[in-house]
């Protein structure tokens, strides 16, 4: 076959025949055999490793367990909006102005309740379907902040006191928009994303792959297939890699460190902001987590350890590396960060 002809072939066909695949598929059954060996190793009696090592891979297994049911979750959805839901069903609920289109994918995750880990994927699906990267930004920031689960366990956590349920549904939401507005004013936003993911948009928006290729639901059905094995081969590395990390970084980190600084107003928000980004845990729980810092720490503190943590902590950050570029991450952290220290001396001036 021609090279034309192959890179205009349908997306799912080319990927049925790629024995990549097939390789990918031994090598994550293989990751799962391995996985389930050092679980049961840890769990059975025997010469056991130095106490630092066993710490620091019963943490990344725990975070790896924590998010895998959430980065599936994404993956199904990021299938359904790219595959299933027709062309222009989306777009057409869009306002057509700029600023507009991005508060309400802002606001797209009340509909998507997933922790940060499961919006990668769909944010991935999103960009796919030919949304821009500054819009896609604004969700993928806003979304695990403000879905109904993160919503209802900040309440039953905190309730109202101190605002601190308040302020960081309000700090999420602005400080995406702010993301969003900041890269839209980006000469040239596409350049933001990985080369190899921009590859794949463009074989997204290949006409060829908008066209029925046999029965609609056998096609629909292989395409499916097919999507979930990209989206897992591309995603599953990153997670697996900053689950390590997390377990790594909270292991060699002294907490103590940490701790000794909570009733400084100033510093207690860089401790728990540096804390967010090392304990990785996931945004439908980090609320209960937070909530054992409350007594020592200022509301601030928690609100700024809330707002960071389900954006650019490690295991979020190396997910994120599979679709943008390391400079892009670099600029999410400091603006999330810097935000986060704003909104938590607001808090702590007020509380």
């Amino acid at each position: 076959m021609p090279v034309t002809e192959q890179v205009l072939a349908p997306r799912s066909q080319r990927l049925e025949r790629d024995p990549r695949i097939g390789r990918a598929l031994l090598v994550g059954l293989g990751a799962l055999v391995v996985g389930a060996v050092i679980v049961l190793a840890l769990l059975s009696p025997g010469p056991s490793l130095p106490t630092r090592a066993q710490d620091g891979l019963t943490l990344s297994i725990s975070v790896l367990v924590e998010s895998m049911p959430f980065v599936v979750l994404g993956v199904l959805l990021s299938i359904i909006v790219q595959v299933w839901v027709p062309p222009g069903v989306i777009e057409r609920w869009m306002p057509r102005r700029a600023w507009a289109r991005r508060m309400v994918l802002s606001l797209l995750g009340m509909l998507v309740p997933v922790c940060e880990c499961g919006n990668v994927p769909f944010a991935r699906g999103l960009m796919l379907r030919g949304f821009s990267v500054p819009e896609t930004l604004t969700f993928l920031i806003a979304a695990p902040i403000v879905n109904p689960i993160v919503i209802i366990t900040t309440h039953q956590a905190f309730g109202f006191d101190d605002g601190i349920l308040i302020a960081r549904l309000l700090g999420g939401f602005a400080v995406a928009n702010l993301i969003g507005w900041l890269y839209s004013r980006h000469p040239d936003p596409d350049g933001l994303v990985t080369e190899r993911f921009a590859a794949s948009c463009a074989f997204a928006q290949e006409p060829s792959l908008r066209q029925d290729q046999g029965p609609w639901l056998a096609d629909r059905g292989r395409r499916s297939l097919a999507q979930f094995v990209v989206e897992l081969r591309a995603v599953m590395p990153a997670l697996v890699i900053g689950s390590a990390l997390a377990g790594a970084v909270q292991v060699l980190v002294p907490r103590d460190a940490l701790l000794a600084i909570g009733s400084n107003p100033a510093l207690s928000i860089v401790a728990m902001i540096a804390l967010a980004m090392i304990v990785s845990i996931c945004s439908n729980v980090d609320s209960f987590f937070a909530l054992s810092f409350a007594s020592t720490f200022t509301p601030g503190s928690i609100v700024a350890f809330l707002l960071v943590g389900p954006l650019v902590d490690v295991k979020m950050l190396a997910l994120l590396r599979t679709t943008f570029r390391t400079k892009v991450l670099g600029g999410l952290v400091v603006i999330v960060v810097l935000f986060a220290v704003a909104v938590g001396s607001v808090v702590n001036l007020l509380a």
